[in-house]
């Protein structure tokens, strides 16, 4: 048997990702040090896209190469997560105009909300100039979009 890790799951057009506050992301005081939260939510998005059929190598790796870059993010922070809570990323991918993407992202714990963030990302080409996400991709994100 191979253990492979968790991708999350759908939960309608919500993604939902579980995350452990490990030791290793708190500040000495035992609360979550805030550019990990960057890191939970980077985590959501990607497995967000993982789920739905979306490899960034894979992307990297086509005739036309992509890869997404974050080009704004804007997050308000709640509450404080401590050592050994259990979160829950919870990702939408709401929109994609052109060559940017706009995401909605919430950490809980349990039903208590921790942080939120909005985030546009870009699809770009190897060389960094802005892109269209290819049309494939965006039939498999277009069922979870806003209407």
């Amino acid at each position: 048997m191979t253990d492979t890790p968790s991708a999350g799951r759908f939960e309608g057009r919500e993604h939902r990702l579980a995350v452990r506050v490990y030791y290793e992301d708190t500040d000495f005081t035992g609360v979550v040090y805030h550019a990990n939260y960057v890191r939970y939510f980077e985590r959501g998005r990607s497995d967000y896209l993982r789920l739905a059929g979306v490899s960034h190598s894979d992307l990297l790796g086509r005739p036309d190469p992509g890869a997404f870059v974050v080009t704004r993010l804007d997050i308000a922070f709640r509450r404080a997560a401590r050592i050994d809570d259990a979160l829950v990323v919870r990702t939408t991918y709401d929109t994609i105009r052109g060559p940017r993407l706009n995401i909605g992202q919430t950490i809980t714990r349990g039903e208590e909300v921790i942080a939120t963030a909005a985030v546009e990302a870009a699809c770009i080409t190897p060389d960094g100039r802005p892109r269209r996400p290819p049309a494939d991709l965006v039939r498999l994100l277009t069922p979870r979009l806003l209407p």
